[in-house]
C-alpha cells in the first residue's frame, strides 16, 4: 500500500469512529412529561417535547471561541456522558412567588474533546441548557453563540419588533402577537420571547445566569425558526447626551472571558397561561446568594414623585424640588407604612454631579428626619457618572445614610455593561444599598445572586401614561406572560385618576391610567417587584383613603403563589400569602367578564375579606369602586365581575375569635 493511501485510509477510518460515535442522548423530567433529545453527530442540537406535542424540532447549538480548531459543538467528539437527579427545597432571600422553592429536575451532562461540555436540565415545567468551558486559568475570547431553535408548529409569539445594529435598547416594547413566520428579518426581539403553540402550551424562551456574558437575541424572518445574536462588546463610544451613546467601535467578538467558566442558560419554559404565573426557573438556575449577610435587605413600597411631577396641593409651601416638599412626601410615606421615599431626577447638583444635592435642598436634613420617621431614602444616579466613579460615590450615600440608589438609562446590552450590572450590585451590597435597575434590561439571575437588587425596569409600564395611550389593561396582561417571567418589573402603578378607552387622555404634569381604580388595586398584587412604586401625589391619596390604605396594606413579597385562571392578553386570576393572609388579584382588558374565586387555597376555619372592586357604573366611569367584606372558608367559591379595563381584588384574613 502507497503511503498516501495509507495516511487516506487512516483519516478515513478517524473519521468513521467520529461518526460511529454519533448517537442520540435522551433526558426526561422527573414526571416524564417533559422530554430532551440531544443528537451527537457532524453538530450538536437538541429537540423538545412537551406530552404528546413536539415542540422543538432538532436544534443546533454552538459556542466559537478564538483559537480552537472549530467551534464547539461542529463535529463534537464526546468523551463522557453523566446523569444526575436533584430534588431540594431552594429559600429565596428575597420571594417575589415562594419563599421555599421546590427545585427537582433530571440533568445530562455530556463532555467533549477539547474542554468543553454541555448541560441539560429537564424540569416538569421546562427546559434549560448551558456551555461550559474547562480550558485552564487563562482568558479566551468568545467570537459567537449559534442557536436556531426551530419550532415544530407556526407558533404565536409576542415580539418587540426593535431594530438596532449595536442593541441599544431600554426594553421597552409594546409586545405584538405575530406568527413566527410573519416576522420581519430585521427586526429582533430581546427575551423573554412568549409564543403559544397550536397544541395551546405557552413557551417562554429567556436567559439566567447571565453573568461576564452579553443578552441574547432572537431574529425570525426564517420560517418557523428563530436564530440567536449577541452583541459584539462595544471599544468605543463618544456621548450623544448626558446618558446616550454613540457606538464608534465594536470588538470581532462577544465576550473576552475566563476560560473556564459556565456560561448562561437558555431557558424554555413550559405549561398553559396558569402555570406560568408559577414558574421560577429563571429564578432556580440562577447562581445563589454572594452572601449570608442578608438580615438588612429591606423590601417595601416606595413613593414616586416623578410620574405626578411633585404636583402636591393643599400647602402652604410652594412644591417643587425643596426640603418642604420631601419632608411632604416623608410624612405621607410614615403616615400610610411606605418604607422608602424616591427623589428621582432633579434633586442632585446636575445629573453628572451626582454627589451634590441641588442649591437650598437640604438633602441631610431629609435623611435625618426620614430616619425619624422610619422612612429610608432613595436617589436616583444616572449611570455615566457612576461608571465614572462608582466607589467614592457609593461611599458618599453610604456615609449619608442613604437606603439604596435606582439607577437609570443603561440602554446597552453587552458584555461591559452586564458586567457593570453586576458591579453595581455587589458593591452597592457591599454598602447595604437596595437597588432599582431602570432603563435596563430584563432580570437574568442577578436579583438571586446579590439580593439587594429589587427590581428592574426593562418593561413598558405606567410612566409612559404621560406621552402615549399605549399602557391599557390588554398591555397590562400580557406583561406577566412576557415580561413578568425573566424577574421582578418596576412597572410603577398606583393612579387615582383612572380613566375608559374613550375618556383617556395624554397628560404630561397630571397623568392618568386606562382601565379602573380597582384595576391599580389589583396589580399590586398580580405584579411583582419587591419594591413596589406608588405613582401617584400624596395629595391625591390622601383624597382617596380606602384606595390608598388599601394597596399600602399589599406586601411586596410573598411566601406562596397560586395562580387560579389565566389567558394571556385578555385575564388573570391569582392568590398569593404572605404569613397567614392572602391576597387575591383579578385583571381584566377591555372586555367585561365574571370569574369564578374557589377559595381552596385557605386553610381551616374563617376569614374576613376585605373586598376592592368595580363599582356597578365603572364601565363608564373608571373610577367608581366599591369596597366590601365578606366572611369566608376554604369551601366557598366567590364571583369575581370585572368591568371593562377593570380588576378585583382582596385580602383575606383569619377572623379573631
Amino acid at each position: 500500500m502507497k503511503r498516501t493511501e495509507a495516511i487516506l485510509l487512516f483519516i478515513f477510518s478517524l473519521a468513521g469512529m467520529e461518526a460511529m460515535s454519533a448517537r442520540d442522548y435522551s433526558l426526561a423530567s422527573p414526571d416524564g412529561n417533559v422530554s430532551v433529545t440531544v443528537n451527537v453527530s457532524d453538530s450538536l442540537s437538541f429537540s423538545v417535547r412537551y406530552g404528546d406535542e413536539q415542540i422543538l424540532d432538532l436544534s443546533r447549538i454552538a459556542l466559537d471561541v478564538k483559537g480552537q480548531d472549530r467551534a464547539f459543538g461542529d463535529r463534537p467528539v464526546i468523551r463522557k456522558a453523566s446523569r444526575t437527579s436533584v430534588d431540594r427545597t431552594l429559600e429565596a432571600v428575597v420571594p417575589t412567588k415562594f419563599r421555599e422553592v421546590r427545585d427537582c429536575f433530571n440533568e445530562l451532562r455530556l463532555s467533549f474533546r477539547g474542554g468543553w461540555s454541555v448541560v441539560f436540565r429537564a424540569y416538569d415545567n421546562g427546559v434549560a441548557y448551558r456551555f461550559e468551558t474547562s480550558l485552564g486559568d487563562g482568558r479566551i475570547y468568545v467570537r459567537d453563540e449559534t442557536a436556531c431553535y426551530n419550532f415544530s408548529d407556526d407558533c404565536t409569539a409576542y415580539w418587540a419588533n426593535e431594530k438596532n445594529p449595536d442593541f441599544i435598547s431600554h426594553c421597552e416594547a409594546s409586545f405584538q402577537p405575530v406568527k413566527l413566520s410573519g416576522i420581519e428579518k430585521e427586526k429582533y426581539s430581546y427575551l423573554p420571547v412568549s409564543m403559544l403553540t397550536a397544541g395551546g402550551t405557552r413557551v417562554v424562551v429567556t436567559e439566567t445566569d447571565l453573568l461576564d456574558y452579553p443578552n441574547l437575541f432572537l431574529f425570525g424572518g426564517r420560517g418557523a425558526s428563530l436564530e440567536a445574536e449577541l452583541p459584539h462588546v462595544i471599544l468605543e463610544t463618544e456621548m450623544r447626551t448626558d446618558r446616550d451613546v454613540n457606538v464608534l467601535r465594536k470588538a470581532d467578538y462577544i465576550a473576552e472571558t475566563r476560560a473556564t467558566r459556565t456560561f448562561p442558560w437558555r431557558i424554555f419554559t413550559l405549561g398553559d397561561d396558569k402555570s406560568l404565573l408559577e414558574n421560577t426557573l429563571p429564578w432556580q438556575l440562577a447562581t445563589p446568594e454572594y452572601s449570608d449577610d442578608t438580615a438588612w435587605i429591606r423590601p417595601g413600597k416606595i413613593s414616586w414623585e416623578w410620574w405626578c411631577m411633585l404636583n402636591v396641593y393643599g400647602v402652604d409651601f410652594k412644591a417643587g424640588v425643596n426640603t418642604q416638599t420631601y419632608k411632604y412626601y416623608i410624612d405621607f410615606a410614615a403616615r400610610t407604612g411606605l418604607e422608602y421615599i424616591l427623589m428621582d431626577e432633579g434633586w442632585s447638583a446636575s445629573t453628572m454631579d451626582i454627589m451634590n444635592p441641588k442649591p437650598g435642598l437640604d438633602l441631610h436634613e431629609l435623611i435625618r428626619y426620614g430616619n425619624e420617621k422610619g422612612v429610608g431614602i432613595v436617589l436616583w444616579t444616572l449611570w455615566t457618572p457612576m461608571m465614572k466613579d462608582m466607589e467614592k460615590i457609593l461611599d458618599t450615600y453610604r456615609d449619608w445614610g442613604i437606603k439604596g440608589i435606582k439607577i437609570d438609562f443603561m440602554q446597552r446590552t453587552d458584555q461591559p455593561m452586564v458586567n457593570f450590572y453586576e458591579d453595581v450590585a455587589r458593591e452597592c451590597f457591599e454598602r447595604h444599598l437596595i437597588v432599582d435597575f431602570h432603563g435596563s434590561f430584563k432580570p437574568a439571575g442577578l436579583q438571586r445572586k446579590y439580593p439587594n437588587v429589587m427590581s428592574y425596569e426593562g418593561v413598558y409600564g405606567m410612566e409612559h401614561d404621560k406621552c402615549s395611550s399605549d399602557i391599557s389593561p390588554e398591555h397590562d396582561l400580557v406583561l406577566p406572560f412576557t415580561r413578568m417571567v425573566a424577574g421582578p418589573m418596576d412597572y410603577t402603578p398606583g393612579a387615582t385618576i383612572n380613566a375608559t378607552k374613550e375618556d383617556f387622555a395624554i397628560r404630561w404634569n397630571h397623568p392618568m391610567s386606562q382601565g379602573t381604580r380597582a384595576h391599580q388595586a389589583a396589580i399590586f398584587i398580580a405584579f411583582e417587584s419587591p419594591v413596589q412604586m406608588l405613582c401617584d401625589s400624596p395629595s391625591n391619596y390622601y383624597r382617596e383613603p380606602e384606595f390608598t390604605h388599601f394597596i399600602a396594606s399589599v406586601p411586596t413579597v410573598w411566601d406562596e403563589t397560586v395562580a387560579i385562571e389565566a389567558k394571556a392578553g385578555d385575564y388573570l386570576l391569582i392568590a398569593r400569602r404572605s404569613g397567614d393572609t392572602w391576597y387575591v388579584a383579578g385583571l381584566n382588558d377591555w372586555t367585561r367578564r365574571e370569574l369564578a374565586l374557589p377559595l381552596d387555597f385557605l386553610g381551616d376555619g374563617e376569614y374576613t375579606a376585605e373586598i376592592f372592586k368595580d363599582g356597578v357604573n365603572a364601565d363608564s366611569w373608571a373610577e367608581d369602586y366599591k369596597c366590601e367584606t365578606a366572611v369566608v372558608s376554604s369551601g366557598d367559591i366567590l364571583p369575581v365581575v370585572m368591568a371593562n379595563g377593570g380588576g378585583w381584588a382582596a385580602i383575606i384574613r383569619p377572623s379573631v375569635k
